[in-house]
């Protein structure tokens, strides 16, 4: 029997799309699957014995992280299986996954050829070529994957065997109400180079669509299952705007008390700007936007394609659109000072935007994995020390040892806390901030703590699940 156990092991709270997706693939082709979710249920040892392909989806970070110790298990606990990686963070460690026992990773548009080495069924071979090539071909600097990413139609992501939508994320409304929250992707990859991104050394610049036809029938498949909210996940809903808005008009049409988010970066708010107010219309309860900076020095070393003041401009756009935008920011990395990330607080707080930022937003560290193009910059060669296999990362420290110390106790004081009212937690991370930058604090809020729960207190729409990492 063909058998394949597919793991998540984490996906910002949300059902993961790229196990169902994988799971409509080898189904398709008379595979049992089983899949599990890891940051869901808890995954025991002997359901790593059986099968005999065991994949692990590795989309971020977080989940690459988690996943290591669960690779190490199964293949010690299941020596014969053929044991694969896939997703964006699968190619970009794939000597490190090598290291575990993984005979093959996959990166971006990873369906094909995932289902084309599942059904090949000659035993792995450790000098096997990987669809994604290793980096150990390449310059630990700049490492680059020059491959041409197919085009394939997608099938309808086949979502049975993972735990139920209620087991994960809610979109928190104003006024107390909660909606479950369903996931899918209308893209994949994206236009722009960004250099801290992490969908660059996979995808370069490559864009790729996901059929509108399957696109809808996975949200009607998760709007029958309870779904009130839809998240997008593309790296960038504006990529393909007339794609995506094709999509999202269809999705209002034919579910119009269903609301949705997407990602969308500030240059692109900007140039589609007639169609800000179209996402409000059709049901748009906020827009994600990574403006990771607002010092221009930095966002030039970030390649972001956007300043400070088309920031400014794309809040006041949203605004008047009514469209949430909700701010993600690097918030500590090597060239920031104290008065700088002070600056930041304040400039959050002059815009009013205190509701619409994660707490977590204001604790996070500038991650370099493999592949970045930041490793391309001699100013951030200039704070790097080596690769740490045990974090994934090239780690850094700051000039100013203070910067580096207020990270850490920013963290400690919303690490915690992540459910708490946003107003009163920024509020004490920008007293601490100011504190250790001899800054004087103005504008600060008086009155007594609010007691009531948080979710009560909201101002805008936010998905409880706040890592972005």
């Amino acid at each position: 029997m063909r058998s394949a156990l597919l793991i998540s092991t984490y996906e910002m709270g949300r059902q993961p799309f790229g196990l169902a997706s994988a799971a409509a693939w080898l189904r398709a082709d008379g595979w049992t699957v089983d899949c599990v979710d890891a940051a869901k249920e808890k995954l025991r040892l002997e359901r790593l014995g059986g099968p005999a392909l065991i994949a692990f989806h590795l989309p971020m970070h977080t989940a690459t992280r988690l996943a290591g110790p669960v690779i190490a298990a199964a293949r010690r606990v299941n020596p014969a299986a053929r044991i694969c990686a896939f997703g964006l963070y699968a190619p970009l460690n794939a000597d490190w996954l090598r290291g575990l026992g993984v005979d093959e990773v996959f990166g971006g548009e990873f369906e094909e050829d995932l289902a084309a080495w599942a059904n090949d069924q000659k035993k792995p071979q450790s000098t096997q070529r990987s669809q994604n090539k290793s980096f150990s071909a390449f310059s630990p600097i700049s490492p680059v994957f020059s491959r041409s990413l197919p085009r394939i139609h997608f099938l309808v992501p086949d979502r049975s065997g993972l735990p139920p939508l209620s087991k994960y994320a809610t979109l928190q409304m104003p006024g107390g109400e909660r909606r479950a929250v369903g996931y899918t992707e209308a893209s994949r990859g994206c236009r722009h180079l960004c250099r801290h991104c992490p969908v660059v050394p996979v995808y370069e610049g490559q864009f790729r669509v996901v059929q509108p036809d399957v696109v809808l029938a996975d949200v009607a498949a998760q709007v029958a299952a309870g779904a009130g909210h839809i998240t997008f996940g593309d790296p960038d809903f504006f990529n393909g705007p007339t794609h995506a808005m094709r999509i999202v008009t269809a999705l209002h049409e034919a579910h119009p008390e269903v609301s949705y988010d997407v990602t969308i970066k500030v240059e692109h708010l900007l140039e589609h700007r007639d169609l800000v107010p179209r996402l409000a219309a059709t049901g748009c309860a906020f827009v994600t936007s990574a403006i990771e900076s607002i010092d221009d020095a930095v966002l030039a070393l970030f390649d972001k394609g956007h300043t400070r003041a088309d920031f400014l401009d794309a809040v006041a756009l949203c605004r008047s659109a009514g469209v949430t935008l909700v701010p993600t920011f690097v918030a500590f990395h090597p060239w920031l000072t104290l008065t700088s990330y002070c600056d930041l607080l304040d400039t959050i707080e002059a815009l009013d935007l205190v509701d619409h930022v994660s707490p977590i937003q204001l604790a996070i560290r500038l991650l370099v994995p493999r592949g970045s193009r930041l490793l391309e910059l001699g100013e951030m060669r200039a704070h790097l020390g080596p690769f740490d296999a045990e974090t994934l990362t090239y780690q850094w420290a700051h000039p100013d040892p203070r910067v580096d110390a207020l990270q850490r106790d920013v963290m400690a004081l919303v690490g915690t806390r992540l459910t708490a009212d946003r107003r009163q937690l920024f509020d004490e991370v920008r007293a601490l901030a100011h504190g250790r930058a001899g800054v004087t604090l103005v504008g600060v809020r008086q009155g007594a703590a609010d007691t009531h729960p948080a979710r009560a207190r909201a101002t805008v729409p936010y998905l409880n699940e706040p890592w972005y990492c």
